[in-house]
């Protein structure tokens, strides 16, 4: 694991738990019958945290070639996530009347 800092490691690994936190907290939020569309973004977070954690595990592996696949299953799963991520927030807008 010497190919990052101690730095880079830390800021990856606390943005991987900032995330599940956020994940967390939103379905949390979404419980409350006023906000229940929120559910949907924090499905609609899932694959970019699968995604930050294909790229930790190639990170840990020392960026060998063997492992490169991570790195396009990173990229993928980013894709997927931002496209929920939209999706969940044109969701929310469109239901926001039920917040007035």
């Amino acid at each position: 694991m010497h190919e990052l800092s101690f730095g880079t490691w830390l800021i990856h690994i606390s943005s991987v738990i900032e995330w599940i936190f956020a994940i967390l907290v939103i379905n949390k939020i979404s419980t409350y019958k006023k906000y229940n569309l929120f559910f949907w973004l924090s499905l609609a977070m899932v694959p970019n945290l699968i995604g930050a954690m294909c790229a930790i595990a190639w990170h840990i592996y020392d960026n060998q070639d063997a492992f490169y696949g991570l790195v396009t299953l990173q990229g993928l799963f980013t894709l997927i996530g931002n496209s929920t991520l939209a999706l969940a927030a044109i969701k929310i807008f469109r239901g926001k009347e039920t917040y007035e």
